[in-house]
């Protein structure tokens, strides 16, 4: 069982922190069965939803407090950590009650920084361990900011958990990973242990492997993976959920990758890769800035003739050609189309400021 003082590591850098368990806690029997089992897997946090906030009322919603019972027993029983969401005061004090000390914040209460500072102030001087999702839209700054409350109300063990983010666009994944984010929250918050939710972010448990296997290859810290007897008959999120056989399967399966190397040959090879990198970065910046300067005098241009900023079927050309020519050079065409648009924002802006700036003032 892990540490009480370090819920959130394993003791051992080359095996990843896993949190397995099911969706919901449905019955006592459910729960003892899954702890039953998550124990011969040697896993040190069970997860149970007690209270499930859904999209839509009459689903099942959770067992609530008498759910916090029957993993007060289990507890006893199995000796065995449990962690569980919470989204009012009222949820973690009955959790205290009852015996938790690992609470998770869940993606629809961080995007809310008012229920957030409820449940920080609800924790003040209490000794628990808090794990925060991320907010269902992909706001790097609410994400930081929900782990910072709970900081700042003396809650010394914090985690992130990566679950994905609520997107209108289609995408095989049921919330898109959007990885770039989470690394943005690890670069600035490096202490902060990093878990990725691959039951949520694929909404299928044909998609879990993957996924656990790319969150490792970036280096995160751990992986929590509902995890439940009779997955098909679960009464929320069936189709997301494993066995603890088939969790089992995937532990084994999952490659462990080496956070740095001593091996000279590599050293030496990576360091002269990393030097064309930047020599190559430094021709894009020069590439975009003499693109920027292009960009400006054709807003000038526009102004004197009186001409409108934006030109949609010019843009729609850029959106075609670009990534038909990323494709000839075998580039991904949807990574060079997001990279145009951002490019494209950026120069409705420098001639937007053009096209706004006084005769009088100075370019």
């Amino acid at each position: 069982m892990a540490e009480k003082d370090h819920k959130f590591s394993n003791g051992n850098n080359t095996v990843p922190l896993i949190i397995a368990g099911p969706c919901s806690a449905e019955s006592e029997e459910q729960l003892r069965d899954i702890c039953a089992q998550l124990r011969d897997l040697d896993i040190p946090i069970t997860r149970a939803g007690v209270w499930k906030p859904r999209s839509r009322p009459r689903n099942f919603e959770g067992a609530g407090v008498e759910a916090l019972k029957w993993i007060k027993n289990i507890s006893s029983e199995f000796h065995q950590q449990f962690a569980i969401e919470v989204a009012t005061p009222e949820h973690v004090e009955a959790g205290l009650k009852h015996g938790i000390e690992i609470f998770w914040i869940g993606a629809r209460t961080s995007v809310n920084p008012f229920a957030v500072q409820e449940i920080a102030d609800a924790l003040k001087g209490v000794e628990a361990s808090v794990m925060v999702k991320n907010p269902i839209n992909p706001d790097l700054s609410l994400w930081r900011g929900a782990i910072e409350r709970v900081q700042q109300a003396g809650i010394k063990e914090v985690a992130a958990i990566h679950r994905g983010f609520s997107s209108f666009q289609e995408s095989k994944f049921r919330n898109p990973p959007a990885w770039q984010i989470p690394i943005e929250l690890k670069s600035m918050m490096p202490d902060i242990p990093l878990i990725c939710d691959p039951s949520h972010i694929g909404g299928s448990r044909s998609m879990i492997y993957d996924i656990s296997q790319k969150a490792l290859d970036l280096n995160y810290d751990g992986l929590m993976i509902e995890t439940h007897p009779r997955p098909d008959e679960a009464l929320s999120d069936a189709e997301q959920q494993i066995t603890p056989l088939q969790l089992s399967e995937v532990m084994s399966q999952l490659k462990i990758r080496d956070e740095k190397s001593d091996n000279e040959a590599f050293l030496n090879q990576l360091e002269d890769l990393r030097e064309k990198i930047d020599q190559a970065d430094r021709e894009i910046v020069e590439a975009i800035a003499a693109r920027m300067r292009i960009v400006d005098r054709i807003g000038e241009y526009k102004k004197e003739n009186n001409v409108t900023i934006f030109q949609l079927e010019r843009w729609k050309e850029i959106l075609e050609t670009r990534p038909q020519w990323a494709k000839a050079l075998l580039l991904n065409e949807n990574f060079i189309q997001e990279l145009y648009k951002i490019i494209h924002s950026e120069s409705i802006k420098s001639q937007t400021d053009i096209m706004n700036r006084s005769t009088a003032d100075p370019k």
